[in-house]
């Protein structure tokens, strides 16, 4: 079995993908909470992505890939059998795993499928958990029968109502609260802004928030300084210090303002793929 094979496919919704990899090193030591750099061809983008889940005993390891600009979308258009040109980790900092209590895990979109090994984690440390899980719809929500089976409690949120609680996770953690349920410490992955809100919502309540950060990332070891961000007014690259923070502190704006520099560029480059691979059957 060559490294870095696609085992695995598995279509989760129209944009979000499940692949299960032949990569045993990295299944051997991988922990909640890292990621790998993913390369789909010579020449291509290095993307990073949180592990998911690994076996070590049969070499593999999972990831969940949301095709949002054109390096993702190709990815999500390889097949089982196809193999990824590098596989690079496992990278970053493990969560810090202890006995917190009670301790709430919040995903929105598909932070919730990284969010997912960082809840067995703190279950098996012999937490109580509680999984807080938001999409924008019924359809982007995922693994929330995987969640079920393994927190004590889940509550689901959609932006639109069409289905579990209509509201933000900001809401459901509000409700939580506001029931009596102590929630001691929460870790949250997600877009940017639901990080920076959920963080300052479980901070104002006296939880402890921490929040996984998605900044612009290229080597993933700390040497070219993109990934870098502000913690507690000083700098820290996400690369090797996190990606998980202590949130109270961190300067979401200018996270947001990183991340959002080449988003006309990106959405230029995936706008070109797709016309180049627009299929002309029938065309004349």
């Amino acid at each position: 079995m060559q490294e870095n094979t696609i085992l695995e496919k598995v279509q989760l919704n129209d944009v979000v993908v499940k692949f299960v990899i032949y990569k045993p090193l990295i299944a051997q030591s991988a922990r909640a909470g890292q990621f790998v750099i993913l390369r789909g061809r010579e020449g291509g983008e290095r993307v990073p992505v949180t592990l998911v889940d690994w076996d070590a005993q049969k070499g593999t390891i999972t990831v969940i890939i949301q095709a949002i600009g054109k390096s993702t979308t190709l990815f999500n258009n390889l097949q089982q059998g196809e193999r990824f040109l590098n596989v690079a980790g496992p990278l970053g900092t493990p969560v810090e795993i202890k006995k917190y209590g009670t301790v709430a895990v919040i995903g929105g979109g598909v932070g919730i499928a990284e969010v997912y090994p960082i809840a067995r984690a703190f279950k098996e440390a012999g937490n109580k958990v509680i999984a807080v899980l938001g999409a924008r719809n019924k359809d982007l929500l995922i693994l929330e029968p995987e969640m079920k089976a393994l927190c004590d409690q889940t509550v689901s949120t959609t932006d639109d109502g069409s289905y579990g609680m209509k509201g933000m996770v900001t809401d459901a953690i509000q409700g939580l609260y506001d029931n009596g349920e102590k929630i001691n410490a929460g870790f949250i992955i997600g877009p940017i802004p639901m990080m920076k809100f959920t963080s300052r919502l479980m901070d104002k309540l006296g939880m402890e928030p921490h929040a996984s950060l998605n900044p612009i990332m290229l080597d993933g070891t700390g040497m070219c300084g993109c990934c870098r961000v502000t913690v507690e007014g000083k700098v820290k690259f996400a690369c090797v210090d996190g990606p998980m923070f202590p949130s109270k502190t961190i300067d979401f704006d200018e996270l947001i303002r990183r991340t959002s520099e080449y988003k006309p560029l990106e959405q230029q480059s995936l706008e070109n793929y797709r016309k180049d691979h627009v299929c002309k059957c029938g065309l004349h």
